[in-house]
């Protein structure tokens, strides 16, 4: 039986919205999904930023279709990868993106998003992505490091 575009969409929708609900329990907020989608797509975003276009590529393929359009929104591969080195920038831009009171609050996001996204990713994905990155960046996204440490 053929799979139809409906039910592509609808296992999308299924998929981000276990994700966001996962998200949201993690960061201690369940039930409020909006806080969980501005801290999903200030993560993302600032990860997307930081990273080369041919694995910000891979890692978007992995992405269910409605987290991945979410992912890829408003992105300019021309002004990508971002240089900057240090966790205190990427958290003060995930802070940012995510409308977060700082780097303490974007701390604490990235990583649940990172719990949330070993479970429906995979490890190997998020390990694949953190060989662009800087190190200290790279252990936050594998989930090996706490917070804002540089």
């Amino acid at each position: 039986m053929p799979i139809t575009d409906v039910t592509l969409i609808e296992e999308s929708a299924q998929k981000t919205h276990v994700l966001l609900k996962e998200l949201a329990g993690e960061l201690g907020r369940e039930g409020d999904e909006r806080y969980a989608m501005r801290v999903l797509r200030g993560y993302l975003h600032t990860l997307r930023d930081r990273l080369p276009v041919p694995e910000t590529a891979q890692f978007g393929a992995q992405l269910p279709e409605l987290v991945r359009g979410i992912y890829y929104e408003g992105w300019r591969p021309a002004t990508v990868p971002r240089d900057y080195h240090d966790v205190d920038t990427f958290l003060a831009l995930v802070a940012e993106e995510a409308r977060l009171a700082g780097e303490t609050e974007a701390a604490y996001a990235v990583e649940a998003a990172t719990r949330v996204f070993l479970r429906h990713v995979g490890s190997g994905e998020l390990a694949k992505v953190a060989t662009a990155l800087p190190p200290r960046i790279a252990q936050m996204i594998n989930g090996t490091t706490p917070g804002a440490e540089t």
